[in-house]
């Protein structure tokens, strides 16, 4: 299964830099930045978080695809 991200859309769109969202959620700005490009999965935690941060949900953040 692939995760695809919607982060950097809803980050864009609240004026947030990758720093003050990192920040907030408690992790590197590396970390925001591989999740933006779909090399990291993050765990329910850190997704939760960073859904709350962005005011959304996480199936707003996270789309997933089955590996056909």
């Amino acid at each position: 299964m692939k995760i695809r991200t919607r982060i950097k859309e809803f980050r864009l769109k609240s004026g947030m830099t990758q720093e003050a969202l990192a920040s907030l959620v408690g992790v590197r700005r590396e970390t925001i930045l591989h999740l933006e490009n779909n090399r990291y999965n993050p765990s329910l935690k850190l997704a939760y978080a960073v859904a709350r941060a962005l005011d959304t949900t996480i199936e707003a953040l996270f789309e997933f695809e089955d590996d056909d």
